[in-house]
Order: structure tokens, then sequence, then C-alpha cells
């Protein structure tokens, strides 16, 4: 994912951490987009894929979130 987005929004990944329940990444880009820009636009792809290849995060974050 992070490549096609690489490759599609000129935004370079340097280093992608994780915990067990979130990301962390260290991000570059062209100076044109805005930091609001490059995060709805990482956040909204990785969420769609996400959901699309594991339905049951949908069902999960529902129970986590409203009991």
């Amino acid at each position: 994912m992070c490549k096609e987005i690489s490759e599609r929004y000129e935004i370079e990944f340097i280093e992608i951490g994780y915990e067990s329940d979130h990301v962390h990444f260290l991000i570059q880009s062209v100076p044109s987009l805005s930091l609001s820009q490059i995060v709805r636009t990482v956040k909204s792809i990785t969420d769609r894929e996400l959901f699309r290849l594991y339905p049951e995060i949908k069902q999960i974050l529902g129970e986590e979130i409203y009991g």
C-alpha cells in the first residue's frame, strides 16, 4: 500500500513502525502538500484497503467504540 501511495502522491515513507494497535510513519513529501492533505490521503487509502482485506476489523472496532 505504501509503495502505491508513494508512486501516486509523491509521498516517501522514510520509516514505518508499529505497535499492537497502530502504526507510525516518518514521511517526506513535496512542499505543495500540506500535512493535513498527507495524513488524510494516507489514512483514507490504508483504511479503505485494510477494511477491504479484513472486513472483520469494522466489527471489532464497532464493539470497542460502541461497547
